[in-house]
């Protein structure tokens, strides 16, 4: 792939940001949410790992939409920044966050040499989002004192929450911009 990155395709990665920050904000919510329900019975950090695909979707959709490298990370990164300046309740912790989570969506265009858009791809950016999310959160939130049983637990939730928003939800948007016409994708099936 020879493209790079032009004014129309960081404009475009750029709405998506915006508008995925906002959605960041909002969810703040639901996290909050899920932390006070949770809180009661031990659980209460597992609401970290249940909004964290919520968190992650600019990303996958910024990188098959443009379809060049670094467009997943730019995607990410910029929502995350949105999300700081839109006051966000972590406020620049949101920068490092949008960072990693950046890093871990385009990991998975990666590994496919930006040669395959679809399914297979999104689970491939779903699941290096997971790991690369799950590492820093490992030492950042202290899962490492998590018991095996909990450590087990936090990771397939993070990688459900993954898989349900960064790669479902997110190719049914996809679908559902080009059935729009709003964008016109030229799928390479995986």
């Amino acid at each position: 792939m020879n493209r790079k990155l032009h004014v129309k395709d960081i404009i475009l990665i750029t709405l998506i940001a915006i508008i995925f920050g906002f959605i960041y904000v909002a969810s703040d919510n639901i996290y909050n949410f899920l932390t006070l329900a949770l809180t009661p019975i031990g659980y209460g950090p597992l609401a970290n790992d249940i909004t964290m695909g919520i968190w992650c979707m600019a990303g996958p959709l910024a990188g098959f939409i443009v379809r060049l490298p670094g467009a997943a990370f730019l995607g990410e990164f910029l929502g995350a920044c949105v999300e700081t300046f839109a006051m966000a309740q972590w406020g620049a912790a949101n920068f490092l966050s949008g960072f990693i989570q950046g890093l871990g969506n385009e990991l998975g265009f990666t590994l496919t040499g930006y040669k395959h858009y679809g399914w297979f791809t999104l689970f491939l950016s779903a699941t290096t989002t997971t790991i690369v999310t799950y590492l820093y959160d490992f030492f950042k939130n202290g899962y490492n004192q998590f018991s095996i049983f909990n450590m087990i637990l936090y990771f397939v939730v993070r990688w459900a929450s993954m898989l349900i928003f960064t790669c479902v939800l997110v190719k049914l948007i996809i679908n559902l911009l080009e059935r729009a016409h709003v964008i016109n994708l030229q799928t390479t099936q995986d």
